[in-house]
């Protein structure tokens, strides 16, 4: 039975079969132990036509007191592409290299005051050149490490900066609305299948500008896998939220502006569609 939970200011609102309805609980209590599953089985469905209403006008982004992290080059076609943008600084090396280690790529995205939801704004950098988003998969993982439900993500990130130096890359990834989730939570009652689409449609004066697709079965590291790297050395009391990486990187000839409207597609989860302020 599909499930999804939304951040609402009138609470968290459950959506199950097209049926909306309340649950009385805390955001944050919902990602420590089973606490989510056992929310949900006490919850009855209803039909409620404010919860619904809630969703629509008064969305919030889908975290709480959950930190953002993110994963890199898990995809080929991102590897290519990052090893390109750092050619001329020398990092192309340091990439191929991530792509075919044990040891995945993990970086610290935003705190949840930084994050921006569905029908939100997005950012980027008045000292960059060069944007793109990142649409990924994005887990939502327990205080245990368990995954228990995804998100779409938004990886908002400057090209022209992580380029100039690998080591500019916390400048390039992380900054005021560079992190987009939502629109709601997708809880994982089953495994999402490897043939699970990801698409980006970028939108310009609402003519399409860029459009791309990938799958699961082309990420290089499956989820638990990373999962399993960012809780070897660190805790999350609240849980946190983990971007599995891209698949679609859009070329050189493509930088993101002002009012362009990113919409975010993956089956089984949902759509996040965001503009650029």
């Amino acid at each position: 039975m599909a499930t999804t939970l939304y951040r609402t200011k009138q609470g968290i609102v459950v959506e199950r079969d097209g049926a909306f309805g309340l649950l009385s609980a805390d955001w944050d209590a919902l990602f420590i132990g089973d606490s989510l599953q056992r929310s949900l089985d006490t919850y009855e469905s209803t039909h409620d036509d404010s919860a619904r209403a809630a969703v629509e006008n008064a969305l919030l982004p889908p975290i709480g007191s959950q930190e953002i992290w993110a994963s890199g080059v898990t995809y080929y076609s991102s590897r290519l592409a990052r090893m390109e943008e750092s050619k001329s600084a020398g990092g192309s090396d340091f990439y191929a290299a991530v792509y075919k280690a044990d040891r995945p790529e993990l970086f610290f995205k935003s705190t949840a005051h930084r994050a921006r939801g569905h029908g939100q704004t997005v950012r980027i950098r008045d000292d960059s050149t060069w944007d793109v988003p990142e649409p990924e998969l994005t887990l939502a993982l327990s205080d245990e490490g368990r995954i228990i439900g995804y998100t779409v993500g938004n990886d908002m990130s400057s090209r022209s900066i992580e380029g100039e130096n690998p080591l500019y890359l916390p400048q390039a990834k992380t900054y005021e609305g560079a992190a987009g989730i939502g629109p709601g939570l997708r809880v994982a009652d089953t495994t999402l299948s490897d043939a699970s689409a990801i698409r980006l449609e970028i939108y310009r004066s609402d003519a399409l500008a860029f459009e791309g697709d990938t799958d699961l079965a082309t990420m290089k590291r499956k989820p638990e896998e990373l999962a399993g790297y960012l809780f070897r050395e660190l805790s999350f009391p609240q849980g946190c939220y983990l971007m599995t990486g891209t698949g679609i990187v859009p070329g050189t000839d493509f930088t993101l502006q002002s009012g362009d409207r990113i919409e975010i597609s993956i089956d089984g989860v949902g759509k996040l569609v965001q503009t650029v302020a």
